[in-house]
């Protein structure tokens, strides 16, 4: 009973998991590339979701509300980076007040309700909990199918940020983040490429904000509330798992996504077959992304080759 449970939740799982790992996505840039931990995105998240949501409501299309939800999160992560490098406050604390900040804001742009919902029938959506069962019970088209939509959605972002990368602005804010003094003193402008990594960061973050809403149908003021958690656990995982395989840039982009997908599917697992109270999943998250952190240490340490010490001997 269990099992048929958790393989009828699973197309959900893998669906959920796409749509936060755009955001584990933003979250890799600040904390893999810039070496920063944005706290930021607990709060953009939300104003990714909210902006989206409020601006359909207003009878706007989805790609113009999907728009206005990724300039809405790029104006968060300005935001946090201007308190950090014009004001020299520390990205962690900057990122704090930021999301504090954005718990009106978003309160502000739901018209002060704590949650603003979508009627699935008057809107037409881009991903749906709604279309996942109807593609299953074929009254909808395959490629309108979450998983289909998201995954799309996923590949796409993967490929434009790879280009990005590759570009001297896109290496340069790679350097900033491996070796800043370095990059200084090679002429980069490092406080311009903090402001933009964490502008593409928080941009990304209500991106997946947006989708998340669209898919669950609401938006909500407690939605982003641990998305650093779940987006941290993304990345470890997808290193953790991919990181002797996926060498390539892109690739290590698309081992983030993974990471989302088997987190969520972990935590479907575990709530599916131990029949685990939902008032825990904080919990349970926080226990999952702390046994992935904890591997590459340990592995690190106790199952590691001893180095040998000494110089070569010459007869």
């Amino acid at each position: 009973m269990e099992l048929t449970s958790f393989l009828n939740a699973l197309p959900g799982a893998i669906s959920q998991g796409l749509v936060w790992g755009i955001m584990a996505i933003g979250v890799y840039i600040t904390y893999k590339l810039l070496d920063i931990a944005d706290l930021t995105v607990d709060g953009s998240f939300c104003t990714g979701g909210a902006v989206g949501v409020m601006m359909m409501v207003a009878g706007h299309n989805v790609w113009l509300s999907l728009l206005c939800a990724i300039l809405a999160g790029m104006l968060a992560g300005l935001a946090t980076g201007v308190l950090h490098t014009a004001c020299g406050i520390p990205a962690i604390l900057a990122g704090i007040l930021t999301q504090l900040g954005l718990w009106s804001v978003n309160l502000a742009i739901m018209g002060m309700k704590a949650n603003q919902s979508l009627n699935v029938n008057n809107y037409e959506l881009l991903v749906s909990l709604r279309y996942l069962q109807d593609v299953s019970k074929g009254t909808r088209p395959f490629w309108q199918h979450p998983i289909f939509v998201v995954g799309t959605f996923t590949v796409v972002i993967v490929a434009v940020l790879y280009w990005f990368f590759g570009t001297e602005l896109g290496s340069s804010l790679r350097a900033t983040g491996a070796n800043p003094n370095m990059a200084r003193a090679q002429g980069i402008n490092t406080d311009f490429n903090k402001v933009l990594g964490l502008v593409l960061s928080n941009g990304l973050v209500a991106l997946s904000g947006a989708l998340l809403a669209q898919y669950q149908s609401f938006a909500d003021i407690n939605m982003g509330r641990g998305a650093i958690v779940i987006g941290l656990a993304a990345v470890i995982i997808g290193e953790v798992v991919f990181g002797k395989l996926f060498r390539n840039f892109g690739l290590k982009l698309l081992a983030v996504a993974i990471g989302s997908i088997i987190y969520y599917v972990v935590i479907q697992a575990v709530v599916s077959l131990s029949g685990i109270n939902s008032n825990y999943l904080k919990l349970l998250s926080a226990l999952i992304v702390a046994v992935f952190l904890t591997v590459p240490y340990w592995k690190g340490k106790y199952f590691s080759k001893p180095v040998k010490k000494g110089g070569v001997t010459h007869a």
